[in-house]
């Protein structure tokens, strides 16, 4: 593949989790009925609406380059957060497991270092 074509591949991606968490955070942050369902799991409403300012934040240090390490790697995190939260809530759990699958996935992409590193591969 060229190089464009690379470029394209990376902004689609990052693009594609960005979307995905900003859409979770604004479901938390605006309310309405399944919000209302999700709160009684995290512990009341005020407990949500944090929880969507982080994803938020998190969303932003995804974006961009620099940050974008430490963007996959809360991301990582917290969707390992809400798969537990699932898990003893007794909600179903597949839609965060693949959501945590996709940022593994896309972050091996736009990060070849950190997987480097986490295998214990040298660069």
């Amino acid at each position: 593949m060229n190089t464009k074509s690379n470029k394209i591949i990376y902004w689609v991606l990052t693009a594609l989790i960005a979307l995905v968490l900003t859409a979770s955070a604004m479901g938390k942050l605006m309310g309405g009925a399944q919000a209302a369902e999700m709160a009684k799991g995290v512990g009341g409403l005020a407990n949500l609406k944090i929880l969507g300012i982080l994803e938020l934040t998190i969303v932003a240090l995804w974006l961009f380059p620099k940050t974008g390490v430490v963007g996959a790697l809360l991301a990582i995190a917290y969707m390992g957060g809400a798969i537990a939260v699932h898990f003893t809530s007794n909600q179903p759990v597949l839609i965060p497991v693949i959501i945590q699958i996709v940022i593994w996935l896309v972050a091996a992409y736009r990060f070849p270092e950190l997987i480097k590193r986490l295998l214990g591969k040298e660069q």
